[in-house]
C-alpha cells in the first residue's frame, strides 16, 4: 500500500500543480519580450534548437546578429556522457568565443530506461547531461566575458521542480521509479545547480552569470507522454490555455540577452519577465553543495 501511494502521490501533485499553471495563464498576458538591441559578435549554444522554445529562441538570437550553433539531439546525445565529450572537443577545435549557453533541451514523464551510462533518464538529459556540458564550456565562458558583458548560462526550468525532491542516495531511481518523481527531481536539480552555479562564479570574480528560467506550460512536443485522456485534452485546449512557443520563449531570451540583466543583475530564477522566488530547497546551501559534489563525482570531475 505504501508503494502504491509513494507511487501515486508525485502523479497527484504534478497534475494538480499543472492545473494551477494553467489557470494562472488563462487569465493572465504573456510576457512580451522588449525589443532587444543587436548583439552582432556574440556567439550561443542552444540545445534543443530545433524545434519548440528552443527554435524560437535561436530564431530571435538570429535575426539580432547571434552566430548560434544549435544542438540538436542527433548530434549532441545528453543521454552520453561520451558524445557531451565529443561535441565540446568539436566545438573548441572551431576556438569561437561563446557568450551564451542556453541549457534548452528536455524529456519529461519518459518510460523508466537507463542510458548507456546507467543513468535515468530524467536525470541525465534534463540535468546531468547539462551539467557536465555546462562545466566543460565553463573556460571558453570565461574567456568571452568581460566587465560589463558577462557571458550568460540561462538553464530552462520548469514550475515542476517545486514539488521535486532530490533524493541523493538515489539519484537514478533505482529504489522504485515514478516517471513524474523523476522529472520533477531533474527539474529541481537543475535550479539547484544553476543558483551554486553563479555563486561559485561570483565568488571566484568572473564574467559569467548563471540563472534559470520557467517558460510557463508551451504547446510542444514535451508532453506526448502524458496520459492518452490528459494529452488529448492538452490537444484541444492548446490554444486556449497553453502558450506558443514563441511566448515560452520570450523569458528565456530575456535571460540571454536583456542589458537590464547585466553583470550583477543576473542569477536567480525568472518567469513572465520578474526574478521570482522559489522553494526553500533551492536555496538550501548545503543541499546545493552536496548535490554539486555528488554531480561531480558521477562524472568523473573530481
Amino acid at each position: 500500500m505504501f508503494a502504491f501511494w509513494s507511487h501515486l502521490l508525485p502523479v497527484i501533485k504534478l497534475y494538480l500543480l499543472g492545473l494551477k499553471v494553467l489557470l494562472t495563464q488563462l487569465f493572465s498576458r504573456p510576457f512580451r519580450l522588449p525589443v532587444m538591441p543587436r548583439q552582432d559578435g556574440k556567439v550561443a549554444i542552444v540545445t534543443g534548437g530545433g524545434s519548440g522554445i528552443g527554435y524560437e529562441v535561436v530564431r530571435h538570437m538570429a535575426r539580432l546578429g547571434v552566430h548560434v550553433i544549435i544542438v540538436e539531439f542527433k548530434k549532441l546525445d545528453l543521454a552520453s556522457l561520451q558524445s557531451v565529450h565529443q561535441f565540446v572537443q568539436s566545438f573548441k577545435q572551431r576556438r569561437l568565443p561563446l557568450h551564451i549557453l542556453v541549457n534548452n533541451a528536455g524529456v519529461m514523464l519518459v518510460p523508466e530506461g537507463r542510458t548507456e551510462d546507467g543513468s535515468e533518464q530524467h536525470f541525465a538529459v534534463n540535468y546531468l547531461g547539462h551539467f557536465l556540458l555546462t562545466w566543460l564550456l565553463l573556460d571558453t565562458l570565461k574567456d568571452a566575458g568581460k566587465c560589463g558583458l558577462f557571458s550568460r548560462v540561462v538553464n530552462v526550468s520548469s514550475s515542476a521542480h517545486r514539488i521535486g525532491k532530490i533524493r541523493l542516495h538515489d539519484l537514478n531511481s533505482r529504489q522504485g521509479y515514478s516517471a513524474h518523481a523523476a522529472y520533477c527531481q531533474s527539474k529541481l536539480a537543475q535550479l539547484l545547480f544553476s543558483s551554486h552555479l553563479h555563486q561559485e562564479l561570483q565568488r571566484g570574480g568572473f564574467p559569467v552569470t548563471s540563472c534559470a528560467v520557467d517558460p510557463g506550460m508551451v504547446d510542444t512536443a514535451l508532453y506526448r507522454h502524458l496520459w492518452t485522456p490528459l494529452r488529448l485534452a492538452q490537444s484541444a485546449l492548446a490554444r486556449l490555455l497553453l502558450r506558443t512557443p514563441a511566448e515560452g520563449a520570450a523569458t528565456v531570451l530575456h535571460a540571454a540577452l536583456s542589458p537590464a540583466l547585466e553583470g550583477e543583475c543576473g542569477g536567480g530564477y525568472w518567469a513572465d519577465g520578474c526574478r521570482q522566488m522559489t522553494t526553500p530547497p533551492t536555496f538550501d546551501p548545503q543541499l546545493q553543495l552536496s548535490l554539486w559534489e555528488t554531480s561531480l563525482q558521477l562524472l568523473g570531475l573530481q
